[in-house]
């Protein structure tokens, strides 16, 4: 039922993709979220970047990045090649999402995709390229896209609500440290729900996951709030995704 399609940006390299049957191709694309602030509101929620077709099939809808698969190119590295290729954008965390492969998900050649999902810090976001072609969407107010990327894009949301709550997601948004505060609002963030702050400070500090730092932030007002980094030793908990 969920499938994503051949790649968001056409590639001429159609060739040179990588065959997975008589008939089929195999591709790759990337579902990249970042937190911006929402224009009314100022809060932060998640957005992702898309880029315009320029060819058909479904020219001039928006899609997920990717491209095809060339036969001597590893698919964590074309993920990351077409991320460079289409946004500029090179995130430090980049995994595996799901494949992709329904019958019909592409009109007239059949395409598997494998798809990436990445996390990038504000920062980062805003030294993406955009243009006519390449844009910022907020990721819960999707126009209709090519192929199944709507679809694809609403797993990979569910699938990062689902794992903030048992892996070290947040990190991704943030900086090497981070205050509890900055910490929240990522979650609150994702999950689109306001935390008691006091039920979150004793939830991470009991988690296991935080090593406490002797800094704290500077210049603050009041109290100055302290930094944590990640205990990278801790284990991550990855639960299963919903059947597709």
């Amino acid at each position: 039922m969920a499938q994503q399609s051949p790649l968001a940006v056409g590639d001429a390299r159609a060739s040179a993709a990588g065959s997975v049957a008589a008939g089929s191709s195999l591709a790759v694309s990337t579902v990249i979220f970042a937190l911006r602030p929402d224009d009314e509101s100022g809060l932060k929620t998640l957005w992702l970047p898309l880029v315009r077709r320029t060819r058909d099939p479904h020219r001039d809808l928006w899609a997920l990045p990717g491209g095809w698969l060339p036969a001597d190119e590893e698919l964590a590295a074309a993920a990351a090649r077409t991320l460079r290729e289409t946004t500029e954008l090179s995130p430090r965390y980049l995994e595996q999402l799901y494949t992709f492969g329904d019958i019909d998900r592409s009109p007239g050649l059949r395409v598997v995709s494998v798809v990436y999902w990445a996390l990038v810090r504000s920062e980062v976001a805003e030294r993406a390229s955009v243009g006519e072609n390449v844009r910022w969407f907020a990721a819960d107010q999707l126009p209709p896209l090519a192929f199944d990327h709507n679809r694809i894009v609403e797993y990979a949301l569910w699938r990062l609500r689902t794992k903030v709550e048992y892996a070290r997601i947040a990190h991704a948004f943030l900086g090497d440290t981070f205050t509890l505060a900055q910490l929240r609002e990522v979650h609150e963030a994702v999950l689109q729900k306001a935390l008691d702050p006091a039920n979150f400070r004793r939830s991470m500090e009991s988690s296991g996951t935080l090593i406490s730092t002797d800094q704290h932030v500077a210049g603050a007002r009041h109290r100055p709030a302290r930094l944590y980094r990640y205990d990278g030793r801790a284990s991550e908990h990855d639960p299963p995704g919903p059947t597709l």
